[in-house]
């Protein structure tokens, strides 16, 4: 049902970027007014995106979707309107559009997301390649009937079109009821939240490589989606069904891309499908300007939507297997940062670069863009999946205290005691350097290893969290595939217990009166 009502409100999306698209060539001669179309719809994802990846995270994802799609659907209503009233200048569109781009920032994570949980982890990769091509299965479609409603009725149409897309998915919404996820902690702040997955995306190395990737395909990449109605315009001397028809062909090349997902995963690394897909593009990019016939043109499209489609849905894949589900939202925010900054910065410079100096000597520089981005993945090569398992780890049990302590009681102070001979020292650093990194990753503060001046043996381990609850929260977060670095600390410590866990509060002046209480044991008054 879902999947269905995306498809109906992607057809809408594609028909009114058809009609936004063309109607800048008509308001306005500068290529550079023509390319900022497409950074309009981006740059908004660029800057909201992680607040919307906080929603996804901590708010009913359901609902973050149904808020997205009725603002856009006010949006869309308004600009047919003005549209057919002839008010739309050239700035004015470029509003509309950003205004659009903002519901889109708001509900992407949140849909991301929810990928993974309706279908089981081991299908996520071909759900997201399905709706992969949903997306681009209106590709192929929408943009040439967007052409055709543009040429036969104007561009107001085709936002009264896209107006109309949107009331199939947010009745498909309204008539989904997910199960609601267990908290068993009160929601995180906004801020902290939003530092939360800002932290654990810095603290990821997996995740640092996709987005820097994912960034450097968008900067590059967007440059053939941003000129194309200048090249049909110029190169093929086309107009705006044959625009339509020309981002058919990528749509049908991304559907043809999205079918042969599996097999490429199959046979090939990560790494040499995200090269590929680099190289692909740029031959694309390559063929388009200097291409001048439609046959010609309409194949380096299908190649390049083809390569579009099968790297982003990998990157997209490669973040929700790498993240545990808790701050999922917020990685593939942080993701889409990524991938649409660079599409708003490489839409920009593209229509600069063509402004100056022609749309084929704009594609030429994203040419060799591309192949300078294949060539930071010898560097900064794109994981495997399911390198890591990150389910959550389930074996933290909050321990029984004897102070009467609320959730908000803090600073907590954590030490943590090991044993460790001399022989072993180096094998104890490497393993704690990686315990600093989880810690740091999964909230912890002012992280430091102390080591015993007269008994060098004893070393400890001590961080800082704010209050007793975000201690818990720290220690939910932690998944199985953490696990590994403590049982090679715990093999190491050398005492005939486990290490020694002492759980602090903290106070930096002395109070005037005792402000934790003990609790009460039995009938006892408290303390």
């Amino acid at each position: 049902m879902l999947w269905i009502a995306a498809l109906t409100s992607n057809f809408g999306g594609l028909v009114q970027a058809v009609g936004a698209a063309w109607m800048m060539t008509t308001l306005s001669d500068s290529e550079r007014m023509v390319a900022l179309v497409q950074a309009s719809i981006t740059l908004p994802i660029v800057i909201f995106s992680m607040l919307a990846g906080v929603f996804a995270d901590g708010f009913d994802r359901r609902r973050v979707m149904l808020t997205a799609q009725c603002f856009m659907f006010a949006v869309s209503v308004t600009l047919a309107l003005l549209a057919y009233a002839g008010f739309v200048t050239p700035w004015l569109l470029l509003g509309f559009t950003f205004l659009i781009g903002c519901g889109t920032a708001l509900h992407n994570p949140s849909w991301q997301a929810t990928m993974g949980d309706i279908v089981p982890k081991s299908d996520l990769p071909s759900a997201v390649a399905l709706n992969s091509m949903g997306f681009n299965l209106m590709r192929s479609v929408g943009p040439a009937i967007g052409g055709a409603i543009v040429a036969l009725a104007g561009a107001a149409a085709a936002f009264a079109v896209n107006a109309l897309s949107y009331i199939a998915i947010i009745a498909a919404l309204f008539r989904w009821h997910p199960a609601a996820p267990q908290r068993n902690l009160p929601r995180e702040p906004l801020g902290a939240a939003f530092k939360a997955g800002l932290r654990y995306v810095a603290m990821s190395p997996n995740l640092i490589r996709v987005i820097v990737r994912s960034f450097l395909f968008g900067l590059s990449a967007i440059a053939l989606l941003a000129l194309l109605p200048l090249v049909v315009r110029e190169n093929l001397n086309g107009r705006a069904l044959v625009y339509g028809v020309m981002l058919g062909c990528f749509g049908v090349g991304a559907v043809f891309g999205a079918l042969a997902n599996a097999r490429l995963r199959e046979q090939f690394e990560n790494e040499t499908i995200a090269r590929g897909s680099f190289i692909g593009f740029g031959v694309s990019c390559l063929v388009l300007a200097l291409s001048t016939n439609y046959a010609i043109s309409g194949g380096a499209l299908l190649l390049g939507g083809a390569c579009w489609v099968v790297v982003l849905s990998m990157f997209n894949v490669t973040i929700q297997l790498s993240t545990p589900r808790w701050v999922v939202g917020r990685a593939l925010a942080l993701y889409q940062t990524g991938v649409f900054g660079g599409m708003a910065a490489g839409s920009w410079i593209a229509g600069v670069i063509a402004e100056h100096y022609g749309s084929d000597v704009a594609l030429l520089v994203a040419t060799a863009a591309l192949v300078l981005g294949a060539a930071v993945g010898f560097a900064l090569p794109v994981p495997a999946y399911g390198m890591l398992d990150l389910d959550p780890l389930n074996r933290f049990r909050e321990p029984p205290l004897r102070l009467d302590l609320t959730q908000r009681s803090g600073p907590i102070m954590i030490m943590v005691d090991y044993v460790i001979d001399q022989a072993n020292v180096p094998r104890f650093l490497s393993a704690m350097s990686e315990r600093r990194r989880i810690r740091i990753r999964d909230g912890a503060q002012h992280w430091t290893l102390l080591r015993d001046l007269e008994n060098p043996d004893v070393w400890t381990e001590c961080y800082h969290v704010p209050t007793w609850v975000e201690y818990v929260r720290h220690n939910e977060r932690r998944t199985q595939a953490d696990q590994a670095s403590y049982d090679r600390l715990v093999a190491l410590h050398r005492g005939p217990e486990r290490p020694r866990v002492h759980r602090m509060i903290e106070r930096e002046t002395v109070p005037s009166h005792d402000d934790t209480p003990l609790k009460p044991i039995g009938n006892e008054p408290p303390a």
